[in-house]
């Protein structure tokens, strides 16, 4: 029996299309256009990519606001 050798390599991207971004999010397309406040880079002319990075730093800051808002709830009931 032969022997085959298989090299694959998976490079994951940063910058992402809208649909992509909105998908990454885990949101609507639609409710990503109006919601989201993660400006987007023009590397090419007439090309939008969203980072990656800045996807994950709102998302952060939501989870950070839900927080406090959920802190401060309890706080209120005491």
């Amino acid at each position: 029996m032969a022997n085959a050798n298989l090299n694959i390599c998976v490079l994951e991207k940063r910058l992402l299309s809208q649909t992509e971004a909105a998908a990454y999010t885990g949101l609507p397309i639609k409710y990503f256009k109006t919601t989201c406040p993660v400006q987007p880079l023009e590397i090419r002319l007439g090309t939008k990519s969203w980072d990656k990075r800045d996807l994950d730093r709102w998302i952060d800051t939501m989870k950070e606001g839900a927080e406090m808002a959920t802190q401060e709830a309890i706080l209120g009931k005491l």
